[in-house]
């Protein structure tokens, strides 16, 4: 059974009404994906938090900057999209892992359960970590902090960690709340 064809469920400006910004960054999406993607579309509604969320995921996610390798940061947004069961995430960024791994199994367990992947110690404190800040924020203290330094993270990966897993939380309730469908062409990449 084929997923909904919506995007969202609200209603978003026709492609002729973007602002010029927002068009040629979409064009650059057709250039280099050949697909806009449906969380880009479903910013179009307020163009100015597209601009942000845009400016702030390509920082996060892209920069070369961090501790944390790109499969890091696209483990943890799965692992965090899992606790939080986002379908959108889960399609869009378990076929990230799959992509940037190499292997359509660990994309798989991500999604699924990544407790059951044969992982580093090192990937393994961080996405238990990520976990525990999905699930129980609240419980978040100095021992798993130290956890990590024991894992080998510095104080700026542990930033880095915090802020992806903080930011997929967000995402996730951005897509639930707007039940907001991934792009149909990431069930089949990478596999």
């Amino acid at each position: 059974m084929p997923q909904p064809d919506h995007v969202v469920r609200i209603a978003l400006p026709e492609p002729e009404e973007y602002p010029d910004d927002i068009a040629a960054y979409f064009a650059k999406c057709d250039e280099k994906l050949g697909m806009r993607p449906n969380v880009l579309l479903a910013y179009t509604a307020r163009p100015e938090k597209f601009r942000t969320f845009t400016r702030f995921y390509n920082q996060l996610m892209l920069s070369e900057d961090s501790g944390l390798s790109k499969l890091d940061r696209e483990m943890i947004a799965v692992v965090v999209s899992s606790a939080n069961r986002c379908y959108y995430c889960l399609v869009a960024h378990g076929q990230a892992v799959r992509q940037l791994s190499g292997d359509p199994q660990l994309g798989e367990m991500m999604v699924m359960n990544y407790r059951i992947a044969e992982l580093s110690s090192r990937q393994r404190a961080m996405l238990d970590y990520a976990w525990k800040l999905t699930e129980t924020p609240h419980d978040i203290g100095g021992g798993d902090r130290d956890a990590l330094r024991a894992a080998g993270f510095s104080d700026a990966d542990i930033f880095d960690i915090t802020d992806t897993a903080a930011f997929f939380n967000y995402t996730n309730r951005m897509a639930h709340g707007l039940d907001m469908m991934p792009n149909g062409e990431y069930h089949g990449m990478d596999r």
